[in-house]
């Protein structure tokens, strides 16, 4: 057998990797519901102690992508328990018949380059193959010359670390998703206007390596088919993908924190929903997400917030025999005051 046969015959795994709040769990969720047949399974990297994501994408409802095929790792970030975590996970998506595609969601901090070398282990090489790695970027973060809607908070920490040597963690990040990518998806177009699509191509133009493109779209929308099917065989490249990290042997989170705060039954969102946009102004948050519910409402309440900018809606009933209990993700810079920001949100 050839290498192209091959590879043929290996499950393509999609990579979808992006700093946080940048909307990769909403890419993914529109792809499950228009993935016109193809039988889909997802490994989602939920960077915290409650599995937000995974819930998000187990409520579209899409028979191209069961509930079962979505496998959740809430251990911490995935290019650090590769070998704990991923390697397990896939097994258990492989064993399920009919499985055509895996999408591999990271956490917001993940290198990519580590995820795509364990495609080189032996208990997997000849079963999968990373079909391409797909970057999604906050446009309109980027439109303002920055990776992410808050990194004032940011800039405070390192002034005051003396220990620091490195560049700013976030822009390692960024920058190294970047030097893996074989394709930028620009969200969040409808926030911007076209000289701010502009600014935020030209911000990520001196990082792109040569040949990927770079698409807009707005809520995550893009169509499936340029998403998946790119057959790029990422592993066999990835020597050649050049990052700030190379020379490492390992790296670490250390620079952050997230903790999850239970949410009783609220009676007005737009209310909840200011309680996080001041989070971002009083506190070192980067992120929220979860779910809450509504008082009188049958459906479950769905949340998500880059620094100020927070979004909602009803993404679900509330199962029969699910607790109506609410959640919130909190993601934010070491050393937060868990309890003032717990009491800020609850109110």
């Amino acid at each position: 057998m050839n290498g192209t046969s091959l590879r043929l015959a290996r499950v393509p795994c999609t990579i979808v990797t992006g700093f946080l709040g940048a909307g990769k769990t909403t890419l993914i969720r529109h792809v499950i519901a228009n993935a016109a047949g193809r039988r889909l399974a997802v490994i989602v990297n939920e960077f915290g102690d409650a599995g937000i994501d995974g819930e998000i994408l187990k409520g579209c409802g899409n028979a191209a992508c069961p509930e079962e095929n979505i496998v959740e790792l809430a251990n911490g970030c995935l290019c650090c328990t590769v070998a704990d975590e991923f390697v397990p996970a896939l097994d258990a998506i492989l064993s399920r018949d009919g499985v055509e595609h895996i999408v591999i969601e990271t956490s917001g901090l993940a290198l990519p380059k580590p995820l795509v070398q364990a495609f080189h282990w032996p208990a997997i090489k000849n079963r999968v193959t990373v079909d391409g790695v797909i970057v999604v970027i906050d446009g309109a973060a980027l439109a303002d010359g920055r990776v992410a809607a808050d990194l004032d908070a940011l800039a405070r920490q390192r002034a005051a670390d003396t220990a620091l040597a490195h560049d700013d963690p976030i822009e390692e990040v960024f920058a190294d998703q970047i030097a893996c990518a074989d394709l930028i998806v620009l969200n969040k177009r409808d926030l911007i206007d076209a000289a701010g699509i502009e600014k935020a191509r030209a911000e990520i133009a001196g990082r792109l390596p040569p040949g990927v493109k770079v698409i807009t779209a707005a809520d995550g929308k893009v169509d499936h088919t340029l998403l998946l099917g790119l057959g790029v065989g990422v592993e066999d490249d990835i020597a050649n993908r050049r990052t700030r990290h190379d020379e490492e042997t390992e790296h670490d989170h250390d620079d952050f924190d997230t903790f999850v705060v239970p949410l009783g039954e609220i009676a007005v969102p737009s209310a909840l929903a200011a309680r996080i946009a001041a989070l971002a102004e009083n506190f070192d948050v980067l992120r929220v997400k979860g779910f809450a519910p509504v008082a009188g409402k049958p459906l479950r309440l769905m949340v998500q917030a880059v620094g100020g900018r927070v979004t909602h809606q009803y993404d679900r009933p509330w199962a029969a025999a699910e607790a109506r209990e609410g959640r919130l993700v909190v993601i934010g810079l070491k050393g937060l005051d868990r309890a003032a920001v717990a009491s800020a949100l609850v109110g």
